[in-house]
């Protein structure tokens, strides 16, 4: 019934009041086939990342780019997660989360598209419409699960997050030898926006909104804006910084073993297996860590063997490449633990949607820095030596940032 009342959602600069459409604002229903629709849904929102990584050499080549042109290529995604993430709950609330999940995955498919017809301009306003509809899925996701399975929070995270590593990993795995297979990079790179539109077809089947008794109720009262609140600001800090490892270890690792004589074809499935790592520690992990009351131990564990893979690959990154990139990838699993204690340090799902915004959003522009950072101190040095270090100090950072942000309260 459209335009029946009043309802009240908090931005995360003030709270606003919008009159919307209760049957697209009801609960989405937290059924097996959603789980499927998120966990299909997510496996798309990495994908258009470590496929052009896992090639950027050859895109480069192509292309006659400057190292310039390959670090800012790295940084878009991030740039872009963070600009977008802020319309994410405007839409969220406009559209109905299904919809605007749906827009998302019709955004990703066009941008794929995109980046592969013309030179390198295209390829990054492409990677930049692509990381656009990622972005909003980035952050509408964490509050469908927070909303449609507030019991299973844990375990849907798990799913979550283990289809985005799978998505990840694949993309880095199939795209090398499918640019022999294609005739190319372009049709490599391009043949992923297949996946995202099949994931587009079964999230519309499987997102159904509940009655329209579900819907959030409405409130007169303003909320509190989440830019007011020191642990929003600690939890943002601390997403932003493990976004600026990951990012830099999905734009950069290939490359960096390659550059140490690690043949290509290796290269890539390195940097596969340190998406692929993440799949289990999903299932593992979130579950256990988030039905505790603080997560600040394993963010700690998990950050340290990011340090020790970092120190690993400047020291001797030849020596034992499989053994820092396990490490590297076991690291990475504080991914899904940053997105549980989105959820853990609210009290409401519009809570949760701001604070997902604002820590998705300021967090991955502040990641951003990283990917292009540590490609332009390679290319200033001509070693991986300073870039390395820069991203060991990162990570000590995110540890300390991390067992604040773990510890049990709310905003």
């Amino acid at each position: 019934m459209a335009e029946q009342e009043a309802h009240t959602e908090g931005t995360i600069a003030t709270g606003t009041t919008e009159r919307v459409d209760r049957s697209r604002h009801a609960a989405l229903l937290g059924t097996p086939l959603l789980v499927v629709g998120v966990a299909l849904a997510a496996s798309n929102l990495r994908p258009a990342v470590t496929s052009m990584a896992s090639v950027l050499g050859e895109v480069r080549d192509d292309l006659g780019a400057s190292p310039a042109w390959a670090s800012i290529l790295t940084a878009v995604p991030t740039i872009c997660f963070g600009l977008a993430a802020v319309a994410a709950p405007w839409l969220g609330r406009r559209l109905g989360t299904a919809r605007a999940i749906g827009l998302a995955l019709t955004v990703l498919t066009a941008g794929l598209i995109l980046r592969i017809v013309d030179g390198p301009w295209v390829v990054l306003g492409g990677t930049f419409v692509a990381a656009a509809g990622i972005a909003i899925g980035n952050v509408l996701i964490p509050a469908v699960v927070k909303e449609s399975f507030p019991h299973a929070v844990g375990r849907v995270t798990g799913i979550y997050t283990a289809a985005l590593a799978a998505g990840g990993g694949i993309g880095a795995a199939l795209t090398p030898p499918l640019e022999s297979l294609l005739g190319g990079w372009r049709g490599a790179v391009g043949a992923w926006a297949a996946l995202s539109l099949a994931a587009l077809v079964i999230w519309s089947f499987g997102a159904r909104h509940g009655s329209v008794d579900q819907v959030r109720p409405a409130t007169t009262e303003r909320r509190r804006s989440v830019l007011r609140s020191p642990l929003a600001w600690v939890v943002t800090a601390f997403f932003g910084l493990q976004a600026c490892v990951a990012y830099v270890a999905m734009g950069w690792l290939s490359e960096l073993f390659v550059s140490e004589g690690i043949a290509r074809t290796d290269a890539g499935l390195m940097l596969a297996a340190v998406n692929l790592i993440g799949i289990p520690l999903s299932f593992l992990i979130p579950p256990i860590a988030l039905n505790r009351t603080s997560q600040s131990g394993w963010i700690a564990g998990l950050a340290c063997c990011s340090l020790a893979a970092v120190i690993g690959l400047a020291v001797a990154p030849a020596a034992a490449p499989w053994l820092w990139t396990v490490l590297l990838g076991v690291g990475m699993a504080v991914f899904p633990l940053g997105l549980g204690v989105i959820a853990l340090r609210t009290r409401e799902v519009a809570e949760t949607t701001d604070l997902s915004a604002m820590a998705q959003g300021i967090g991955y522009l502040v990641g951003a820095g990283g990917p292009f950072l540590f490609g332009m101190l390679h290319a200033a040095t001509g070693t991986w030596t300073a870039s390395l270090t820069l991203l060991g100090a990162v990570i000590v950072a995110e540890m300390l940032l991390g067992w604040v942000a773990g510890r049990p309260r709310f905003i």
